[in-house]
């Protein structure tokens, strides 16, 4: 297949439909309705629509596109594509008007499937990261605010983040994956379930010198800091925190030069498209269709209304 935009699910629904059937029902036909495998005619009638099956064992129709997150949209199924393959080959993001303009749709409409894309993204592997002799990164960035408020926090501890800024804490695995989340605070409160759930006991973490860390990192093979605030990032190549800040830097560039602007209601959607695309980054051997394609199981059980995003914000 073409690792680029001229491949033809790109620009024919019914090639698009084909690709998406063949990685969602790798083993033939599966009922959303029963979870029956492999036992489903294809409807041939002149006013069926393409694609549709009826299950012998339920007798329910359905489409590939039933329980996932393209389920009753009127956007054709290779503009989802399209819009998907344009996201993850975009490493510090895409705008909702630059997909628009690019695959034919509204900016409104553009926004909302975006999101979709974004909501499909979302990691639901919670096992602990990291491991024995194995290092992870820990460190916070803030999203958000007015540049004049930058030293006026006095709500956040230590005087760190920004009056309007969203906190967004990110733990990387050296060598391995990176996995984020917005807090509505960073403290040792907020901090220690974070950890618990995330990281391997047998972990060694690194972080900056910000005092939130001692008190929750007792029960891990080790603790090591630099003191960002002395000027220190590196002592040799181990005690640093570079692969977290390089992480943020990709991050920032994205808010700050392709969104422009994120609301804290969905700043956990753009995080987790930041979070994917690293984790299956060409670094670690995966290309731009690669990626693309390993995204598609997560449409799966993920559906996303229009009503849902509007209640938290209109569309920017």
């Amino acid at each position: 297949m073409s690792n680029s935009l001229s491949s033809p699910i790109f620009h024919d629904a019914d090639k698009a439909r084909e690709w998406l059937e063949a990685r969602i029902w790798k083993n033939g036909p599966i009922c959303p309705h029963c979870g029956v495998e492999g036992q489903a005619t294809l409807m041939q009638g002149k006013t069926t629509r393409p694609g549709l099956y009826n299950c012998n064992a339920c007798r329910e129709p359905f489409t590939v596109t039933v329980g996932t997150l393209y389920e009753r949209s009127k956007i054709p199924l290779n503009k989802w594509l399209a819009a998907t393959f344009l996201i993850m080959s975009s490493k510090k993001g895409i705008s909702a008007l630059q997909v628009g303009r690019m695959i034919g749709v509204s900016k409104k409409t553009a926004w909302f499937l975006c999101h979709r894309i974004r909501e499909s993204l979302r990691d639901t592997d919670l096992s602990p990261i990291g491991g024995q002799n194995k290092v992870v990164e820990i460190d916070e960035t803030y999203v958000g605010g007015k540049e004049k408020n930058k030293h006026a926090n006095k709500r956040l501890r230590e005087g760190r983040g920004a009056v309007g800024k969203a906190p967004v804490v990110s733990l990387v695995e050296r060598g391995g994956n990176v996995r984020s989340m917005h807090l509505p605070e960073v403290t040792s409160k907020t901090l220690r379930p974070i950890l618990e759930t995330h990281i391997s006991k047998k972990t060694y973490l690194m972080t900056d010198e910000s005092k939130v860390y001692p008190p929750i990192t007792d029960e891990f093979a080790g603790h090591g800091t630099v003191n960002h605030s002395a000027g220190e990032y590196g002592r040799g190549v181990f005690w640093h925190t570079n692969t977290v800040e390089n992480y943020f830097s990709i991050l920032k560039r994205g808010i700050v030069g392709t969104f422009h602007h994120v609301s804290q209601q969905h700043l956990a959607r753009y995080v987790a498209e930041f979070d994917y695309r690293y984790n299956n980054r060409e670094g670690l051997g995966v290309d731009d269709m690669g990626r693309f394609e390993k995204s598609v199981p997560g449409i799966v059980g993920k559906r996303l209304t229009y009503r849902r995003p509007n209640e938290e914000m209109t569309a920017p």
